[in-house]
């Protein structure tokens, strides 16, 4: 699979634009603890390319975009346009479908029962707004060093940790990781920590508008329930 992503990135222009995106990387006098790419892809030309693939990246996103992460991170090795990078682990791969299937299961419904609703996967969702909060701040990416000055962890990018969608702020950063190698604990080194911005969006089922009409029927007996999004 990693090969037809590749021909992918080839084909679509993918891998121009990342290419581009290196160069900003380069050319920067920052170091990064985390180098994040977005790439912007098109389910229906994956799976006519190649099926399982294409349904590998609608059903299991997270691990698709680990497929994308190697080849992003050969891609770099070979045409040394990162010279900073060190490991594979410094690179965030965020995948952008273009547009989903339009077929029932791939739209989440809060006003349908029973959910199911319990895989990782892409969802589209419509609703109304009716509450927004302020825009903060949270960690996209960390690095941590072994506490133990002798442990060759001490140094180096072997840990790294990457905010993965629905996770926790505390499965990012926090202060009980200990080291694989000698068990001392790990420390984040501060310089290297990567913020983006998040919002908290309450939203309301679109079906709710009916209820505002004026008129009810037998259809209309339903329950009205907020839920939230995270926008990142």
């Amino acid at each position: 699979m990693r090969e037809i992503a590749l021909v992918y990135l080839d084909r679509s222009g993918g891998l121009q634009q990342f290419v581009h995106d290196c160069k900003k990387y380069n050319d920067s006098k920052q170091s990064y603890a985390v180098y994040r790419f977005i790439i912007s892809i098109n389910p229906s030309d994956i799976a006519e390319l190649d099926a399982t693939l294409g349904n590998y990246i609608l059903h299991n996103p997270i691990q698709a975009a680990q497929i994308f992460q190697s080849v992003c991170f050969i891609a770099i090795q070979t045409l040394s346009l990162i010279e900073q990078l060190q490991t594979e682990a410094q690179i965030s791969i965020l995948l952008k479908p273009t547009h989903l299937p339009p077929l029932p299961s791939y739209v989440l419904s809060l006003s349908a029962f029973p959910f199911n609703y319990t895989s990782q996967r892409f969802y589209m969702s419509e609703g109304v707004v009716i509450a927004m909060g302020t825009v903060t701040k949270y960690t996209q990416g960390a690095r941590f060093l072994c506490t133990e000055e002798t442990c060759p962890f001490s140094e180096g990018f072997r840990y790294i940790r990457v905010h993965l969608p629905g996770a926790t702020e505390s499965a990012t950063v926090r202060n009980d990781f200990v080291c694989s190698l000698c068990s001392s604990p790990l420390q984040e080194d501060m310089k290297f920590r990567v913020l983006g911005d998040k919002q908290m969006v309450e939203m309301i089922d679109a079906k709710v508008l009916n209820a505002l009409k004026g008129y009810s029927n037998d259809k209309s007996h339903f329950r009205i329930q907020a839920f939230t999004v995270f926008l990142r």
